[in-house]
């Protein structure tokens, strides 16, 4: 693998040399490593990391293969889809703070769902997706068929149906990078989500019918049998960003196999990052030191473990950028 460095890598190693630029950059040097000795790694992304855009340095990740397994929020997945498909109908709000309940109302009131300085128009992003999506629950159901959450979205991205909508760059979606590699996916409570209280209202209506869309449960079976085969001969590594379910659900994986399972030979994973602001305190699961996970069979003694407490919006793509060579 090439050491070679872009403009933005040369500058992290100049400038990024203590705290947490220092953690950052140590996180992307033994990521790189990882991927040198040919372990795999997952990314898990919380938070609203779609919207951010996070799609342009993520995608080419995936492209680049330097991302092999993604764990995400519902959100997240659709995010991705509404940002590629209504980009030019966002709008930004930098004054977000000042704004007062009756200016937040308002916002609802004109199809505006705000995530901090941007807002997600009702109409264009939401309900765009809505008619094409339910197209393929029905057929499925019709059919005797059951897909995961990412698969249905996988499929809407790949029939070329959403092309008349595209207002961004292709290229910067990171959900159509994995469309078109197959990526592996988890999407852990899959339910929180616009798309997953959707689908529950045309269950309700009596429409649809709940196990058209496969489980949590279901993943964590799948899950179960990728991490056992991917890890027989290779480590593969956990690149956290933010916390709750989407790091939470997929790093047990490893205990569960070993202690329920009583696979006693399950490797620990091979690597550890997170980025995140959460604060160490009693009970914070988010906050918690890499250290803790030792004591739940998660990471090993020698398991390369990092945590870089900064916003993921700046810190992710400047992790990226490094393996990217930018």
């Amino acid at each position: 693998m090439n050491d070679r460095r872009g403009p933005i890598g040369e500058f992290m190693l100049k400038h990024f040399k203590h705290f947490n630029s220092a953690a950052l950059v140590d996180a992307a040097r033994a990521y790189q490593e990882q991927l040198k000795k040919g372990n795999k790694m997952m990314v898990t992304l919380a938070g609203a990391m779609s919207t951010a855009e996070l799609g342009k340095s993520l995608a080419e990740m995936i492209r680049q293969d330097k991302v092999h397994i993604i764990s995400c929020t519902g959100a997240n997945l659709e995010e991705d889809l509404m940002n590629l498909v209504a980009h030019n109908h966002y709008k930004r709000i930098p004054e977000y703070r000042d704004l007062t309940p009756q200016q937040e109302r308002e916002l609802m009131n004109g199809g505006m769902n705000r995530v901090t300085d941007t807002c997600i128009p009702e109409e264009e992003a939401f309900r765009r997706l809505q008619k094409h999506v339910f197209k393929l629950w029905k057929n499925a159901e019709t059919h005797s068929k059951r897909y995961f959450p990412h698969e249905y979205l996988y499929q809407l991205l790949l029939s070329g149906e959403l092309e008349q909508y595209y207002e961004i760059d292709p290229a910067d979606s990171w959900m159509l990078a994995a469309a078109e590699k197959n990526l592996p996916m988890v999407v852990p409570g899959w339910e929180d989500s616009t798309m997953g209280n959707i689908f529950a209202s045309y269950c309700i209506k009596g429409e649809l019918q709940p196990a058209t869309v496969k489980s949590g449960i279901e993943y964590m079976v799948w899950l179960a049998d990728w991490y056992t085969e991917n890890s027989s001969d290779r480590g593969i590594g956990f690149f956290q960003i933010g916390g709750g379910i989407a790091g939470d659900f997929p790093i047990c994986v490893v205990p569960m196999l070993y202690q329920d399972m009583e696979r006693t030979d399950t490797p620990f994973w091979s690597y550890f990052c997170q980025i995140s602001d959460s604060t160490t305190s009693y009970g914070s699961y988010s906050g918690a030191v890499p250290n803790e996970k030792i004591t739940w069979g998660k990471l090993d003694v020698d398991t390369p473990r990092f945590i870089i407490e900064s916003d993921a919006t700046i810190a992710a793509p400047l992790v990226f950028a490094w393996l990217l060579n930018w």
